[in-house]
């Protein structure tokens, strides 16, 4: 009988990271293509102080993005006894590799979205995975909120049985505004800590990180293309404003990678790359009993299972 011996560590940064490179590329060309072709990506390639880089890649001003950003690293280094504590890593001795990726669309009905995968390394010797996607529609339309979660549901059946109702439930826990008491979007998936040895081996956690990510980029170029011509009023467009604002609240108070990156010394420039153009903030504001928004309102928490929700059936 043959077995396969575990990659060394040094041989699993090479792997991992040249995916993530490669999957920079096919993601570009898949949104490149959704936005109609005519605008690509620039490329600011930077140096991180510790050791390494990263290539933040950024479309704007597109026929259906007005902001999009897909961003690569590969880096390492040592932080500080406190921002280990933070992170809780158990070594301040770190590698780092993945792809970040937020798109900000200039419709209102077409869905902000994130997605990210990532590889970490601790000098201990420990390694793991983590990643997430999620839709945040400025107006939730349900039948695209279940599609959207059959898609990721189909991938993580896949891999484990579990791992759909285990992190979409961590979705709804991360993606949350407590000081607004309300959910970013419809949710996804989040996970963190797939560590290799105890939650799966290399292959299996790869594996599963390469589909999320894969199934990202299908679903949601998809989406571009069913929304983008729809058309829309004015007073959409400001409330798309509104619902961006409560992105960035996410994003600058609560986002993990957006402190890690800052406590590891990333260039700024790149880690900001998530806030939208363009957002506003109305004091106490309320939308209508009975309003579109009012409605997209109610959808925005905790729980839902959207793998049946209705029109319906709005949440009481």
């Amino acid at each position: 009988m043959i077995t396969t011996q575990p990659l060394p560590l040094v041989s699993r940064r090479i792997v991992v990271e040249e995916w993530m490179r490669s999957f920079q590329d096919w993601l570009c060309q898949e949104l490149e293509a959704a936005d109609g072709g005519t605008v690509r990506f620039t490329e600011d390639a930077w140096r991180h102080q510790g050791g390494g880089g990263g290539r933040t890649r950024v479309l704007q001003n597109g026929e259906v993005l007005e902001k999009g950003g897909v961003a690569f690293s590969a880096v390492w280094g040592t932080m500080s006894d406190k921002a280990a504590q933070q992170l809780l890593m158990p070594d301040p001795g770190y590698f780092a590799t993945g792809v970040s990726v937020v798109q900000h669309p200039r419709s209102p009905l077409v869905p902000i979205s994130h997605m990210n995968v990532r590889y970490f390394e601790a000098a201990n010797g420990e390694a793991w995975f983590g990643g997430g996607l999620d839709l945040t529609p400025i107006y939730v339309d349900v039948a695209q909120a279940r599609w959207f979660h059959e898609q990721i549901q189909a991938v993580c059946e896949l891999y484990d049985a579990t791992y759909y109702p285990r992190f979409k439930q961590w979705a709804d826990e991360y993606f949350y505004l407590p000081h607004r008491q309300e959910t970013r979007g419809v949710g996804g998936i989040f996970f963190d800590r797939l560590t290799i040895g105890e939650d799966g081996s290399f292959d299996e956690l790869f594996a599963f990180v390469q589909a999320v990510g894969e199934v990202y980029g299908r679903s949601y170029s998809a989406l571009m293309r069913q929304n983008a011509a729809l058309p829309y009023t004015e007073a959409q467009k400001q409330w798309q404003l509104v619902r961006r604002g409560r992105y960035a609240e996410f994003n600058l108070a609560i986002d993990r990678g957006t402190k890690f990156g800052l406590e590891t010394g990333g260039r700024t420039e790149s880690i900001l790359m998530s806030l939208p153009p363009q957002a506003e903030w109305h004091y106490n504001l309320q939308p209508q009993p009975g309003s579109p928004e009012a409605a997209t309102q109610q959808w925005l928490r905790k729980g839902i299972d959207w793998l049946t929700a209705d029109t319906l059936n709005l949440p009481a």
